[in-house]
C-alpha cells in the first residue's frame, strides 16, 4: 500500500515512516516537504494514505487536503503541533478521516494504522516474494527469477502483486532500491553515484537517477548534498 507523508520538518518524517514500517514493513512510504512535492508524487502515484502537516511553507496542510480530495481518490490524516478545536473541525468538514497531533504517539498512530491492516493482510504467496525482494533487491532480480524461486506461474504471481500490493512487481522493486539508495548517498559520501547505482541494482546510472529525480524531485548528487551539508 502506498503511503504518502508531507511534513516540511525532515525528522517528523523520519519518525513517522520509522512507526509505520515499523508496524508495516512492506508498506511504500513517499515524502514530501510541500504542497507542491504532494500533488507531483499524487499525480505519480496511486495513494491510499496521507499524512499532511497543517503547517506547510506555501499551501497549507488544510488546503492541499483540499485538492488532493478534489483530484484523488485517497484517506487523509491531518497532523499538527497544536491542540486546537478549530483545526479538527476544519479538518473533517473537508472530510479527512482523522487527525492527530505532534509529538505522534506510536499507539495513537497504530490505532489508525490498525483500519487499514487487512489491506496489508498479504498472502503467504506474496509475503515470501517481498522478502525475498528486501533481501535480493541489490542483485539482477527479475520477475521470472522470483517466480521460479517460489515456484508459481511469472503471469499468476504479477496479477496476485498488483491485486495485494497495490503495485507492480516493478514498481515495488524499485521502490526497494531507491530507499537503499537514499541510505547509502548518506552513509557512503565517497562513493560514487555509480557505485550506489550498480550497489542497489540498478542497470545503469542514468535509469537510477531518472527514477530517483522522479521520486525525490532531484537529483542523487543534489540529496547527498542536501542532507550532509545542510
Amino acid at each position: 500500500m502506498n503511503i504518502l507523508l508531507v511534513d516540511d520538518e525532515p525528522l517528523e518524517l523520519d519518525q513517522l515512516e520509522y512507526l509505520i514500517h515499523k508496524r508495516f514493513p512492506a508498506w511504500a512510504v513517499f515524502r514530501a516537504s510541500d504542497a507542491s512535492q504532494a500533488l507531483k508524487i499524487a499525480r505519480q502515484t496511486t495513494i491510499f494514505l496521507a499524512f499532511l502537516d497543517i503547517h506547510l511553507p506555501g499551501k497549507s496542510g488544510l488546503d492541499l487536503a483540499v485538492e488532493l480530495l478534489r483530484n484523488h481518490k485517497m484517506d487523509i490524516v491531518m497532523v499538527t503541533a497544536f491542540q486546537n478545536f478549530e483545526y479538527a473541525r476544519t479538518s473533517f468538514r473537508l472530510g479527512v478521516v482523522d487527525y492527530i497531533t505532534k509529538p505522534v504517539i506510536e499507539d495513537e498512530l497504530n490505532e489508525i494504522l490498525t483500519k487499514y491492516e487487512r489491506i496489508a493482510g498479504f498472502s503467504e504467496l506474496i509475503n515470501h516474494a517481498i522478502q525475498i525482494i528486501q533481501t535480493e533487491y541489490s542483485e539482477k532480480l527479475t520477475l521470472n527469477y522470483l517466480a521460479s524461486r517460489i515456484h508459481i506461474n511469472p503471469a499468476y504471481l504479477s496479477r496476485k502483486f498488483q491485486e495485494e500490493v497495490g503495485m507492480g512487481f516493478s514498481e515495488f522493486l524499485n521502490n526497494i532500491r531507491l530507499k537503499a539508495a537514499q541510505k547509502m548517498l548518506i552513509q557512503y559520501p565517497d562513493m560514487s553515484i555509480s557505485g550506489i547505482s550498480d550497489k542497489c541494482g540498478f542497470n545503469s546510472q542514468h535509469y537510477f537517477s531518472q527514477m530517483f529525480r522522479k521520486v525525490t524531485g532531484i537529483s542523487p548528487r543534489d540529496y547527498r548534498l542536501k542532507e550532509i551539508y545542510h
